[in-house]
């Protein structure tokens, strides 16, 4: 399968202002693309590439002041498989995980272990550890909170968000991965795209979505209580420990969104002798 996806998206600045951009597909996702798919700016202006501490691919700009557009598209190849379901995968003691995983069962911005650490294992304690104990979570997670764009709330955390019962996908991410980690399963953020491919599509404009993993059975497994099943066509941009380190635009100024467009979709092949 081969997925069209890309970007446009303008900011209104009233003086130069220093920004980071995380709008690259992910590391992990470089083998599949075809083509070019490097940042487009307009104004044209110096951008500079890095890796940030979770191997995201960044960009440091300093946006002009008046409109600045961002703009981005390329075509990824796919399996066109859902995401597999590996019911067995187990879960590790604290001791055996490997370093790097050790981050992502701490507390961070938007994912406050300390206030549902008690919530958590009231509700998980009994469960089958593993992928079973996560379900249960995603469960939980996807009947807990009611999606809606209108509840968008850059402030919102965690704890609050299970508190307000309603936020958008990065709600449903922050309160899984809070819950997991209360529960000593490593759990990062996911930011990316996600097409309505094999699915009825949705009555709305297209949006990055979010998600996350867990290190279960010795490697990374993909989870998303929002949708909560598996997924065809997802398109990784970044990782992190939540919404903070994978922003698609932090700005050191003030600055207006002034224009935002995402495209998700399947290339179907043409068919023979169409024109």
């Amino acid at each position: 399968m081969r997925i069209k996806a890309g970007f446009e998206i303008a900011y209104e600045c009233p003086q130069p202002t220093p920004m980071l951009l995380v709008l690259s597909p992910h590391l992990s996702r470089l083998p599949g693309l075809e083509g070019p798919h490097q940042l487009r700016l307009d104004p044209s202006i110096v951008a500079t590439e890095y890796h940030d501490s979770f191997g995201n691919l960044c960009h440091r700009i300093v946006a002009p002041a008046g409109r600045l557009t961002m703009a981005m598209e390329f075509v990824v190849r796919d399996t066109g498989e859902p995401e597999p379901v590996v019911a067995d995968a187990v879960q590790h003691g604290i001791d055996e995980l490997p370093d790097e995983a050790l981050v992502f069962l701490l507390g961070s911005r938007y994912c406050e272990t300390d206030r549902l650490s008690d919530l958590a294992w009231s509700l998980f304690g009994g469960t089958t550890p593993g992928w079973a104990r996560v379900q249960a979570i995603c469960d939980y997670v996807h009947d807990r909170i009611t999606f809606g764009y209108e509840h968008a709330d850059p402030t919102r955390t965690a704890f609050t968000g299970h508190g307000e019962r309603c936020g958008v996908c990065r709600d449903f991410a922050h309160l899984a991965v809070t819950l997991c980690r209360c529960m000593n399963i490593p759990a990062r953020y996911c930011t990316g795209y996600l097409g309505d491919i094999g699915v009825p599509p949705a009555d709305a404009p297209m949006d990055f979505s979010a998600w996350f993993e867990v290190y279960l059975g010795g490697q990374w497994h993909t989870f998303d209580a929002r949708h909560n099943t598996p997924r065809i066509g997802r398109i990784l941009m970044a990782r992190g420990r939540d919404a903070t380190d994978v922003a698609m635009v932090t700005s050191f100024g003030p600055c207006r969104l002034a224009g935002f467009t995402v495209v998700t979709e399947e290339v179907r092949p043409r068919l023979a002798g169409a024109e």
